[in-house]
């Protein structure tokens, strides 16, 4: 990539919209420090099983419908924000393929910051929440689908496309995204949300050079599914 890609400077929503999503979203950060200072220099544990993960593909849900409340009213469709629909089989290859690479970059940038930083992998905050029975795993595999799609929906396709409207730049868009993204996950601690932040800056590059956000889903839901199932 030698050059800043030629992206779409249109406004998909109202600003007032725009204003109330990230509104949502520095609130949802702000809990999730909240959730971490009570711990009281610990690790704050979330709770987990099948009931807490359906509240959360409800939150996921919810998440789309405003995006879609607010992307209607220009005209735009839930399918221009994910980048429109397979054409056919190469395309379906294609991103899967393009998913797979994106999943080996963030596994370096884990195993990377791991070795700068020195630590051990995932916090308490969120291995205390991960499944252990079949029951829960089901869940968890549903919950990260819809987390997958949801968040690229909100993080890839909206907010990246409504801050470049805004900004005039793909570049600060994808900033920006990035570093909302990386503070909406406050719960998991400092460390970690510096570390999704450039998690969120490799989706937001995909999502600019492939016009699409489908790899970003692919690699998004199948990174938290192997985080819960397989601990990886």
């Amino acid at each position: 990539m030698t050059a800043a890609p030629e992206a779409e400077f249109k406004q998909i929503a109202s600003w007032r919209h725009l204003a109330i999503v990230v509104a949502i979203m520095i609130a949802v950060a702000a809990q999730g420090l909240l959730f971490q200072s009570s711990a009281g220099g610990g690790e704050a544990r979330l709770p987990r099983g099948p009931l807490v993960y359906l509240s959360l593909i409800l939150m996921e849900l919810a998440l789309i419908y405003l995006v879609w409340r607010g992307v209607k009213a220009t005209g735009t469709t839930l399918r221009d924000l994910i980048g429109g629909r397979w054409q056919s089989a190469v395309d379906v290859l294609r991103d899967i393929a393009l998913a797979f690479v994106l999943w080996l970059v963030l596994i370096g940038i884990a195993l990377v910051w791991r070795a700068v930083d020195g630590g051990s992998g995932l916090p308490t905050s969120v291995t205390a929440m991960l499944p252990q029975t079949a029951p829960e795993i089901t869940m968890w595999i549903a919950l990260s689908i819809s987390a997958g799609v949801a968040e690229e929906i909100v993080f890839r396709g909206y907010l990246q496309r409504q801050f470049a409207a805004l900004t005039g730049s793909a570049w600060i868009a994808l900033a920006m995204q990035a570093l909302l993204f990386g503070v909406s996950h406050g719960y998991q601690g400092i460390d970690a949300m510096l570390r999704i932040t450039l998690l969120a800056v490799a989706f937001g590059l995909m999502a600019l050079w492939r016009k699409s956000l489908r790899p970003g889903i692919i690699a998004h839901a199948w990174t938290d599914i192997a985080s819960g199932v397989f601990r990886a």
